[in-house]
């Protein structure tokens, strides 16, 4: 597993854990690669970048055709059999 999580860097981990802990509280939609610049003061540009990179490698996120995360594995906002609720009120599909 240590060869595959290799290219990642702080950054590609930070934006992989915003997403998946944001997804969740979204309002059962995608999030747009600008909400999570700005969140996480990154520049809008690198946060593309790393969501290219991440969905490269097709274990952790995938994006729609506007762009928007969709999908960070384990959870998405694309309906799925896998319906979770979480105890703070928030839901979203299981990935």
């Amino acid at each position: 597993m240590e060869d595959v999580l290799a290219f990642m860097t702080p950054q590609h981990h930070a934006v992989r854990n915003f997403v998946v802990r944001e997804l969740p509280g979204n309002g059962g939609k995608p999030l747009r690669p600008a909400q999570i610049a700005q969140s996480l003061r990154l520049d809008p540009a690198a946060v593309t970048g790393l969501l290219d990179d991440l969905e490269k490698h097709l274990f952790f996120l995938v994006r729609n055709s506007s762009g928007d995360v969709s999908w960070a594995f384990p959870v998405t906002c694309e309906r799925t059999p896998h319906r979770l609720r979480f105890s703070t009120g928030e839901w979203i599909f299981g990935a």
